[in-house]
């Protein structure tokens, strides 16, 4: 990463997606004394959280289960797995409360929880609203931003509530058939006016690029997004994309394919000849249009 700042362009824009990860996985326990989990995927406009519950057939609408300073009560079945739930968190702050009690959403990939959460946050993580980290971004340094800004590269941050389903693989023949999942993002004014005046927009990870595509397909600077980019794909905002290497069957997969086409093969040829690490704790790649 050391090297990006060279690699780029004075004129370019930087957009980054400035979203920090909930401490979303919280162990509860039940009123009978067993344990319990709850994993944060999205809080909605009425109060409600979408979440993932364990045991989830034995957690029933109003039940309450509890960690310090804390109660969960479980609301309806949403389907898929998922069910509404309500947090008390007594006469704390819920996101104070979160952090005491609650761990990183580590992928379902990485099987031990890290030791320090910090590893799984991008150093400019600021509004805590996802459910896994925007993980181009956890290559960059503070040193890595400063030498950007010295050489006349400019950034612009976007949000992005990225949720778990980003790792649902693409199960069906025809990605016709495939069902996106949706997310909430939000493009700032200023960073409309950057993407705008810019000579290249450079991406920081796929979640960047469905904000800023979104935005320009619809004109909605916010709300949901259900894009799912593949070929063929006519751009509109996104020039230069930095991103980890994906695994096949995966809609991330889908946009670098649109993003750069099948030259993407020889790409990961590459990476897999040279032991890359893939997905979030791995190596990334530059990829122009």
């Amino acid at each position: 990463m050391h090297d990006l700042p060279e690699l780029l362009h004075p004129g370019d824009l930087v957009v980054v997606n400035d979203t920090k990860v909930l401490p979303a996985r919280i162990p509860v326990r039940r009123s009978t004394g067993g344990a319990a989990e709850i994993l944060l995927l999205e809080e909605r406009d009425d109060g409600l959280w979408e979440a993932l519950a364990k045991p989830s057939k034995k957690l029933k609408p109003g039940d309450v289960v509890t960690a310090e300073g804390l109660a969960v009560e479980m609301g309806e079945d949403l389907g898929d797995g998922r069910r509404a739930v309500r947090l008390d968190p007594g006469d704390a702050d819920l996101h104070d409360r979160l952090a005491e009690v609650g761990l990183p959403p580590l992928p379902p990939y990485i099987e031990n929880q890290i030791d320090d959460p910090s590893r799984y946050q991008t150093v400019y993580a600021d509004r805590p609203l996802s459910a896994a980290a925007p993980t181009a971004g956890l290559h960059f340094t503070p040193a890595v931003l400063e030498a950007l800004r010295a050489n006349g590269i400019t950034m612009a941050t976007v949000e992005l509530a990225v949720g778990l389903d980003t790792f649902r693989p693409v199960m069906v023949d025809r990605l016709d058939d495939h069902v996106m999942h949706s997310e909430w993002y939000r493009v700032p004014d200023e960073t409309v006016a950057a993407v705008e005046a810019a000579e290249r927009v450079v991406a920081i990870g796929t979640t960047v690029v469905r904000s800023l595509e979104s935005w320009k397909a619809t004109g909605e600077q916010s709300g949901r997004s259900s894009l799912f980019i593949r070929r063929p794909y006519a751009w509109k905002a996104v020039d230069v994309l930095l991103t980890n290497f994906h695994l096949p069957q995966s809609t991330l997969l889908c946009l670098v394919d649109a993003f750069v086409g099948p030259r993407w093969r020889t790409l990961y040829e590459t990476a897999v000849a040279e032991d890359y690490r893939f997905l979030s704790f791995g190596d990334a790649m530059l990829l122009e249009r």
